[in-house]
């Protein structure tokens, strides 16, 4: 079961990324933000293939393809991302990708066409000598503006599938180059440009998108690429925030989540345990029962109240300064070439007030947990058997009993590596606790999806080691228990 979960977990981790809004190659380039914000840098079309080759994104999606007779199986080579989507829904609304092909074409022929003039030069041109008086018939502002106003069309057309949006901009640009005399060559362009339209939309060929096809791109694919970085090389892209390789973001954040958290179920078992065997022992007493009422009180408060309540008492100027308020450690002073005691003796004062917020709610959850497991085994018969033999209640309990009343507690130990992962957002924030918490609120506000991803794929891959440890800590626990068939 280990492979196919974990193929799926890629699968699904690999579609999210794909499908993250934005165009990945703008976002790198820092062209277009992923809200998208354009910063109007102006990129060449060289820079941009080399990012999609970086980046992997110039292959075909799969190692196969599902499509009709009237797709292209070659769109991916089509480097911006909206210009594919675009001419996917052309595709899809015509059912002839030739004559999709032919109109974008010819919109890039127009486009380039109109790029490569100078409004200065035209004004140059127009520019006539009378009577030793030079006449412009042009002015630069006329001449500039119906330039920006054809770009802006075209632009426009090569982002839009919406017919009654192309026939309005079509019929706009003819009469900006109907007036335009000073762009008359490139009125041919556009009388063509508006008969491939009405060629993509005569020659519709909607039956082709019922046709199914089924196209093989070999080895050579994005999702072949991609999981071969990140299994081969551990490697998550680069976040669209600071361009930071994510794996080397994530680890070190990892792992000071996975300290705390570790430390905190520890402290969690370490504590509950004994709670719920003296729990059991004692059911129905005085002592259970104020005991199970604390708990419950304590299981009762939210944990961002009881953190916020944490800091005010003992973070707080007016009140109590015995812990810092954030953060895991003193930049000013601290090294991480320190030795390991020195580390840790510079960073469990910010580990405190996290640690508490962390545990405090799990004594009640376990410790009831493992009060009714020890109840149903103290009533079986190896432990009347026990007794019968004259041994030591204590014996009975901490020997005999408790070892088959840790299967219940072992299955919340799973949990420990995806929480490690996934962090408490809510908790870190608070602290401003740097870790995966933390780094999830942050890649979330700020639309970094190859972070978000990573996370993603990490905690689904964690959860499944925390499943593989707990099955080995229920056959330490019940040696009866075997996986062998």
């Amino acid at each position: 079961m280990f492979i196919p979960t974990l193929f799926v977990i890629s699968l699904l981790a690999f579609i999210i990324s794909i499908k993250a809004p934005g165009d990945p190659v703008e976002i790198m380039l820092g062209t277009n933000g992923p809200s998208g914000s354009s910063s109007g840098l102006q990129i060449s079309a060289a820079q941009k293939d080399s990012v999609r080759a970086q980046l992997g994104i110039d292959r075909p999606v799969f190692y196969f393809s599902l499509s009709s007779l009237a797709d292209c199986d070659t769109l991916y080579k089509i480097g911006s991302k909206s210009h594919r989507d675009v001419l996917d829904r052309l595709t899809h609304q015509y059912g002839n990708w030739q004559k999709v092909s032919d109109w974008y074409l010819g919109l890039n022929d127009l486009l380039s066409w109109q790029k490569q003039f100078n409004p200065d030069s035209l004004v140059a041109k127009y520019t006539v000598q009378k009577d030793s008086i030079s006449f412009q018939q042009y002015d630069a502002n006329t001449i500039n503006e119906a330039h920006i106003q054809i770009q802006n069309g075209l632009s426009v057309l090569l982002e839009t599938y919406h017919e009654n949006t192309i026939v309005a901009r079509l019929d706009s640009l003819e009469r900006i180059y109907d007036e335009a005399v000073y762009f008359e060559s490139g009125k041919e362009k556009m009388v063509r440009l508006k008969l491939l339209f009405h060629e993509m939309k005569n020659a519709s060929g909607s039956w082709k998108l019922y046709v199914p096809v089924i196209h093989w791109h070999g080895w050579s694919n994005q999702y072949h690429h991609w999981l071969s970085k990140l299994f081969l090389e551990g490697d998550f892209g680069s976040s669209y925030v600071d361009h930071e390789p994510v794996a080397k973001k994530i680890w070190s954040k990892f792992f000071i989540s996975f300290k705390l958290i570790f430390i905190s179920v520890l402290l969690a078992y370490l504590i509950s345990i004994p709670i719920g065997v003296y729990a059991a022992r004692g059911k129905g007493g005085w002592g259970e029962r104020a005991t199970s009422l604390l708990l419950f009180m304590l299981y009762s408060l939210p944990s961002f109240f009881v953190g916020m309540v944490l800091l005010m008492l003992f973070s707080n100027p007016d009140v109590l300064v015995w812990f810092p308020e954030a953060g895991y450690m003193d930049p000013s002073h601290y090294d991480p070439e320190w030795p390991f005691w020195v580390r840790w003796r510079a960073e469990w004062p910010y580990m405190v007030l996290p640690l508490i917020t962390y545990t405090y709610s799990s004594f009640a959850f376990i410790s009831r947990i493992m009060r009714s497991s020890m109840l149903e085994n103290l009533n079986q018969d190896y432990i009347r058997t026990a007794r019968a033999k004259g041994l030591d209640e204590n014996k009975v309990l901490w020997r005999h009993a408790l070892r088959n009343s840790l299967l219940p507690v072992i299955t919340i130990f799973v949990n420990i590596f995806p929480m490690a992962i996934g962090g408490s957002v809510i908790i870190e924030t608070i602290f401003t606790y740097p870790g995966m918490g933390l780094g999830s609120y942050e890649a979330i506000h700020n639309y970094d999806y190859p972070t978000i991803v990573a996370i993603f794929t990490l905690s689904g891959f964690l959860t499944m080691v925390g499943y593989l440890v707990a099955d080995i800590l229920y056959a330490i626990a019940d040696p009866r228990i075997s996986y062998r068939k």
